[in-house]
Order: structure tokens, then sequence, then C-alpha cells
């Protein structure tokens, strides 16, 4: 499992639909190693379908970590994956087992691997005068003012990054000094362990008929009835979780601002979106290794040489 100071772990990673969830379970078994999702919306309890949570099958196959954490509207962030992912780590490896991280969200990645800035808290009287100059001015207003005052962080974050934008602006508020100075200094070192990343890949032609045919899959296993189920739980369509792709769109259909078949190509087209998001965040990573989800026996060799032969069956 580790050799020299640092105990080891290994990667998958991927855009949504790429096949991520069946390949990790075949290679946890593998490795002997139990599964840590780095997935924002899997974190999410009564929130199955839309989120294309391992099946129960697959989870009594390997332990899964890091799925069903809060409620719909509970606060989940790339800081608490952070901490929750690491006890799991030590846990695992306290265990004789591999440690496998698997997911989608590159913010997660990064944070588990190389470790996050935590900054100043949450200013929000400072937001709330910042989403007041959003409604009257425009997200591009602010984002100009981002770049005449910190311009690094306005060459890295896109113009359309509401979250980025507002919070680079408020580290800015309360420190003094712009988040990209922030970001040298903390040098992002913070590493505890030895890792190996292989990123998925498929044509794009190919992904995005998966995605197709996976959002056709999630109406018809009942993601209307899932999101049904949501409301009437209580919980609002203004959530983060609920305005997430899929749940969004069913809500427009249960609403009916829009027929079942509008929501589904609203869904697959918003998908195909966020899968090009999601490529282009891992291929700013040169250290990932590309590979077709077929060449599973290639990549098990691949991972389980890194780990060193310990655990791997």
């Amino acid at each position: 499992m580790a050799q020299g100071n640092k105990p080891r772990a290994v990667f998958v990673v991927g855009p949504t639909g790429v096949g991520k969830t069946d390949i990790s379970v075949s290679l946890a078994s593998h490795l002997n190693a139990e599964i840590i999702s780095a997935d924002s919306m899997q974190v999410y309890r009564y929130m199955d379908i839309g989120t294309a949570k391992p099946t129960a099958a697959q989870r009594r196959q390997r332990r899964h970590h890091l799925l069903d954490v809060v409620d719909p509207d509970g606060e989940f962030n790339a800081a608490l994956f952070r901490d929750y992912a690491l006890v799991a780590m030590e846990e695992i490896w306290a265990r004789g087992r591999n440690v496998l991280v698997v997911g989608g969200t590159g913010l997660y990645v990064k944070a588990l691997v190389r470790g996050l800035f935590r900054g100043v808290g949450r200013n929000v009287e400072f937001r709330a005068s910042l989403e007041r100059t959003i409604s009257e001015k425009g997200l591009g207003f602010l984002f100009e003012r981002l770049k005449r005052a910190d311009p690094n962080a306005g060459e890295r974050i896109h113009p359309h990054d509401r979250i980025r934008i507002i919070r680079a602006l408020e580290v800015l508020h309360g420190t003094g000094k712009p988040l990209s100075e922030w970001h040298q200094e903390h040098g992002f070192h913070d590493q505890r362990f030895d890792m190996l990343a292989v990123g998925l890949e498929r044509t794009r032609a190919e992904l995005y008929e998966r995605i197709d045919f996976r959002c056709r899959e999630m109406m018809e296993e009942g993601l209307l009835d899932e999101v049904s189920g949501l409301l009437e739980k209580g919980y609002s369509l203004t959530l983060p979780s609920m305005q997430s792709v899929g749940y969004r769109q069913a809500a427009q259909c249960l609403m009916g601002g829009l027929s079942q078949s509008d929501a589904l190509a609203s869904m697959q087209q918003a998908t195909r979106r966020l899968a090009r998001r999601q490529l282009t965040w891992f291929r700013g990573d040169d250290t990932l290794q590309w590979w077709h989800p077929d060449r599973l026996e290639d990549i098990g060799e691949l991972l389980g040489g890194f780990l060193g032969g310990s655990g791997v069956d």
C-alpha cells in the first residue's frame, strides 16, 4: 500500500457519463480497495436517480464513502469534502485496504490532493451587496471589477463563474490582499499521500450517446417521482442541490414549465455541457494518464503496480 514515508492512493476521474462507476467497482475488487466518491451531488441523501449513485448491488460489492452525507438543504463544499475524505482514507488504510478515489468534481479532487486556502469566512452582508450589484448591473460588471483588483484571478476565473467571482472579491474585501496572492503564498503543497490518477475518456460522439441514453434511463427509472418526493419533503426548488442538472429540468416539468420530452432534451443538453466543463478542468492537469474505459485490465495493472502489489488480488 505504501512505499516510503507516505501512504498511497489511486484516483479515477473523468466527465459524467464516461463510465467511472462501473469501472471503479471492478478496479476496487482487483485492488482490494474501498471507494471514496468525489462527486459534489452524490453527497446528498434522497437524490439517487439524478446523481447516478452506485446501485445497492455495487455498494454491497465494494464499500463506498462520501455518499449520502447531508440532506439536500445541508451545506457541503470542497473543504468539508477534504476533511471527510481524509478521515475515510486513514480508516481504509488502517483496515489494510487501498484507497480508490472516484469522481468528476475537479475541485473536490484538487482540494483532497493539494489542500485548500481556507481564507476568510463568509461575509453575509458583503455577499448580499454583491448580489444586489449583479441584479442591477450584471455579473460582467463584477468580473471587470475583479480583473482590475486582481488581474491574475481574473485570468483564471471564468467570466460566468458567479461563485468564484464572489469569493475572490470577498477575500479581497476581508483581507485587503488579492486571492491570487493568498494562493501563491499557500503553494498548495499540503499533500499527505502519494497518488496516481487516471482519467477516463471516450470520443465525443460516444460520450454524448452515453449521456443521452443515461438521461432517458433516469426519466424511465423515476426521476420525476424522485423530485416530486423531494418537494413533498419540503425541499425548496431554490436550493443549490435542486438547481443541479437533471433536478432543475425535472422540477420545471413538474411545475408545468416544460413537457417531459422538452425536459429530457434540456437535461441531455445541460449534461453534455457539464461533461465539457469537467473535461476542460481535467485536461488542465498534465499529471493525469488518459485511458479508454475498455482498457480495464491495463488500468488495473497500472494502478496495481503503483500500489506496489499490496492488497491487490
